[in-house]
């Protein structure tokens, strides 16, 4: 049946609105609009004799995943239509019995600190250093892993995110060897670093055991599309099983057969396609900085752009809406940096339209007020598993001294929670979520 135009539909009328203002999109997901998947409703089919089924699979589902391992490196891939989500899901309930501890980085997305709760495993913490800029989160050091691991030998795996959402890279393949030696998995929460296969930088490439990895972020891919790397033979009769548990027994043949697509691709031409964005970008990134914007340091995936706006006067959220109305709309901003998701998919037009806005951005006294660091952890009260299941009240920020903790407060910048659930908010805690703008918080009754 065709949508008729007296039917009430607000979502369908508002995606058709944001379309028609025709800006360039340098956010998810990595098709673009381009039209290159020319997927139709005839193909939006479910589990029949001829097309497989996913969490049992043996046909075409079952090879489309062997092809991808055969392209990652990996010993076993995993499809997944819910998203890198439910890739982190069944990445962690493989890996990590009940009860048992696992090494995480601060940063982790919610989704994997709902999954640990869910599972009940018990959360050790590392922290990041700040060597990646002004208001960055920073990254992982192998040296901090290390540590935590000789603190907690009986640690299941460690877990960190790379790239982060600002595109800066943890040493993984330091990490990797750290991990080896002790006999303990390494998993990556690498959602915004599919494309890294490009440069010889994907997880699975430098050693990880397992790499959660969100193609529909850089890749042309639907959204929801994502793939599960496995290189720890152990586990493999796990991930199936372990995915299931959480997933929908409807999973969308579009989003599959969309990966599927993009794996050919990526063989037959977006390896070659990456290198040359990447070159783009870092002329970009040349022309950023004559203008006055600073860069993250270190180590950077090649095609992400990340602008820190402070030296200009603006904050990145100011600077994002400087940017939409001069035609580029990016996939994040916060108080210090805006973000823009580049991929093969994006014209040349895009690419002139990001180009003439970073040339023309107005500059103004720079901001130099202190960012946000964090040199110690919150006191845990009780286990994120019984924080979230627990009764809770949603509370203002100036009443939160001594209460514990009932969801992760994650202010940007620096994209690293203040306090996780089954913390207690201690009163630095309060001056920095207050700081930041979040002005209530659910807390355990």
């Amino acid at each position: 049946m065709k949508y008729k135009k007296n039917y009430d539909a607000p979502l369908f009328e508002a995606l058709k609105t944001h379309a028609a203002l025709e800006r360039a999109s340098f956010h998810t997901p990595g098709h673009k609009g381009s039209g290159f998947l020319s997927l139709d409703q005839t193909l939006d089919l479910t589990e029949l004799p001829d097309t497989d089924s996913l969490y049992e699979c043996t046909g075409c589902i079952r090879e489309s995943e062997v092809r991808a391992a055969r392209l990652f490196g990996a010993k076993y891939t995993a499809v997944s239509s819910g998203g890198c989500t439910l890739a982190m899901q069944g990445m962690l309930a493989a890996f990590a019995r009940a009860g048992s501890k696992v090494i995480f980085c601060r940063n982790i997305h919610r989704s994997a600190v709902n999954a640990s709760a869910l599972l009940g495993i018990q959360p050790v913490w590392v922290l990041h250093r700040r060597d990646s800029g002004d208001g960055l989160p920073g990254r992982v050091h192998a040296e901090d892993v290390q540590r935590a691991i000789e603190r907690h030998p009986d640690a299941a795996a460690v877990y960190i995110t790379s790239p982060d959402y600002y595109g800066c890279l943890s040493d993984i393949k330091a990490i990797s060897d750290i991990c080896q030696k002790h006999d303990i998995p390494l998993l990556v929460d690498n959602a915004h670093g599919t494309h890294l296969i490009a440069f010889g930088l994907h997880p699975i490439t430098l050693g990880a055991s397992a790499s959660a990895c969100s193609a529909h972020k850089t890749l042309p891919v639907l959204t929801g599309g994502a793939w599960l790397n496995v290189n720890d033979g152990r586990v493999i009769d796990r991930i199936k099983p372990s995915m299931a548990l959480f997933g929908s027994t409807s999973p969308s043949y579009l989003t599959m057969a969309s990966l599927d697509i993009a794996r050919a691709w990526i063989e037959q031409e977006g390896i070659a396609a990456f290198r040359v964005l990447s070159k783009t970008v870092a002329e970009l990134r040349m022309l950023a900085v004559s203008v006055g914007f600073a860069l993250p340091e270190g180590d950077c995936d090649p095609v992400r752009l990340t602008l820190l706006t402070r030296p200009l006067g603006m904050s990145g959220d100011e600077a994002a809406e400087y940017f939409r109305q001069h035609g580029a709309e990016c996939e994040h901003s916060d108080g210090c940096a805006v973000v823009f998701i580049l991929t093969p998919f994006n014209s040349d037009e895009d690419i002139d339209i990001l180009r003439r806005a970073i040339k023309d951005f107005p500059k103004s006294n720079p901001i130099t007020d202190e960012i946000i660091s964090f040199e110690s952890l919150p006191i845990a009260k009780m286990t994120p598993r019984e924080a979230l299941l627990s009764r809770k009240t949603n509370i203002p920020v100036e009443e939160a001294a001594g209460k514990t903790a009932a969801e992760a407060a994650c202010p940007c910048p620096p994209g690293v929670p203040v306090v996780m659930p089954g913390e207690e908010i201690n009163e630095k805690c309060v001056n920095i979520l207050l700081k930041t703008g979040i002005r209530r918080i659910n807390v355990i009754e």
